[in-house]
């Protein structure tokens, strides 16, 4: 065992430290496309969006903007980081439709956990909710990273 790990170890150091300028007229590797947010959709909404925007300071202010709105079921709700980040969008688990919980976890790309959306760490990042199969109701919902603050949200749905 103690051998092998020798050899591993010399065959490592030799690759790292022999050979010179060998790969002096390769060609460069591809530089790899910027990752994209991974909160950010991949797919048009199939409904209506209506924006809320995130804003803060950082440090004692942070808000939702707006912070109550009614929605027909079927929209998408884009939360859009402007400034104070990083925000996410949240539910209250008790303070929820019956039968929303599935609806919204499924329509919640790159959880956190349950009922918590990714994080936006960007400005205009955005992380879009749709509620197609929603049940009517009032979904009351906060930002994890403020909470503290107050950074909370009420969004009903209705016909």
């Amino acid at each position: 065992m103690r051998l092998t790990a020798l050899a591993v170890l010399v065959a490592l150091g030799a690759t790292a430290c022999g050979g010179g300028d060998k790969n002096a007229n390769a060609a460069p590797a591809a530089a790899t496309p910027a990752a994209a947010t991974p909160a950010a959709t991949t797919s048009a909404p199939a409904g209506p969006v209506v924006e809320v925007k995130m804003t803060g300071n950082g440090t004692s202010q942070a808000a939702f903007d707006p912070k109550t709105l009614t929605i027909a079921p079927g929209t998408t709700v884009r939360f859009i980081d402007v400034t104070g980040g990083p925000h996410n969008i949240s539910f209250y688990a008790d303070s929820i439709p019956a039968g929303a919980a599935a609806v919204l976890n499924a329509a919640m790309a790159n959880r956190i956990d349950n009922l918590e959306g990714a994080l936006l760490t960007n400005p205009n990042d955005h992380y879009d909710i749709s509620f197609a199969g929603a049940p009517e109701g009032v979904y009351k919902g906060f930002c994890l990273p403020h909470q503290a603050l107050g950074m909370k949200i009420t969004i009903t749905v209705k016909k």
